[in-house]
């Protein structure tokens, strides 16, 4: 009798099992692009111009979306040094292939009217009690948390006390010499992922579009012309009359984008036969549009 009611459980738990995969495998798992495609007006933030630089080069316009919240210092000293033209008839002055694209005033002679030449360091951001943020899963060697916030990719201490912005495709972030407070002036824009650098520069912004019009720039100066030189650089609110651009990020704090960063961790698409189940912070693209209005 005993062994009868154990073959019958045994049957029950392996009926069950068949159940559940075949549950499982019902499950619609979406692309990337479907998730995306399928986002309403809800899943999108309105970027606020008042936080998005336009750095006019030779090759084109590139729209930087400040971080105030994480690095609201260096964003006000930028935003008065555009003001008042600091940048314009600057140049690029730097290009290294794959690394960064920086700019400013190579020279260190001129002085800025409103804005700062030097300002302390911002870090990282730090909180009373946890910040959160749309983690991924595990650490990944160069911070114990990461995550999005409010499509900033960043790091994270294991308490989320200290929230940092990770070098990833596209950082907007404030040279440097060896003394932690020296920079205030010089940016440089990342060509490719460079983790190893947070936390050691202050990073403050993104580029939401036109990395194609930095990947234009020349790798060496000539003789023959100036050498990538910085036409201008303008707060964007501050031209809306001439550019009337209006950008929209997708809402990284949302249901639809956890989905999102789980297609991209195990791609559904049939064309993919292997899937790592892994994605790192600077993998997860954030869908960035614009409207204009």
């Amino acid at each position: 009798m005993k062994k009868t009611n154990v073959l019958f459980a045994s049957t029950l738990l392996i009926l069950s099992g068949c159940m559940q995969q075949s549950d499982k495998s019902q499950v619609e798992v979406r692309a990337p692009s479907e998730i995306i495609n399928a986002a309403t007006q809800s899943n999108w933030r309105e970027v606020d111009k008042e936080n998005i630089l336009r750095i006019t080069l030779e090759t084109g316009h590139v729209y930087v979306e400040l971080n105030e919240q994480l690095a609201p210092n260096h964003v006000n000293n930028i935003k008065l040094l555009a003001r008042e033209k600091f940048y314009n008839g600057l140049s690029i002055y730097r290009f290294v292939e794959g690394f960064v694209a920086q700019g400013g005033d190579h020279t260190d002679t001129k002085t800025p009217q409103h804005g700062k030449k030097r300002i302390d360091a911002e870090l990282s951001y730090k909180t009373a009690s946890r910040l959160m943020i749309t983690a991924l899963e595990g650490s990944d060697g160069y911070a114990i948390r990461t995550g999005f916030l409010d499509g900033f990719a960043v790091g994270q201490n294991p308490n989320a006390t200290k929230t940092w912005m990770t070098h990833c495709t596209g950082t907007f972030a404030m040279a440097r010499g060896n003394e932690i407070n020296s920079g205030g002036t010089e940016f440089y824009i990342t060509l490719s992922p460079q983790r190893y650098l947070d936390r050691n520069i202050t990073v403050f912004g993104r580029v939401l579009e036109g990395m194609e019009h930095v990947l234009k720039l020349q790798r060496n100066p000539t003789p023959e012309r100036e050498y990538n030189p910085i036409l201008r650089v303008d707060v964007l609110k501050d031209i809306a009359a001439e550019d009337s651009v209006q950008f929209e990020v997708f809402d990284t704090n949302s249901p639809l984008f956890e989905e999102l960063i789980a297609a991209r961790t195990n791609r559904p698409e049939p064309w993919f036969k292997f899937t790592p189940n892994y994605a790192d912070v600077c993998s997860i693209a954030v869908p960035t549009r614009r409207n204009v209005m």
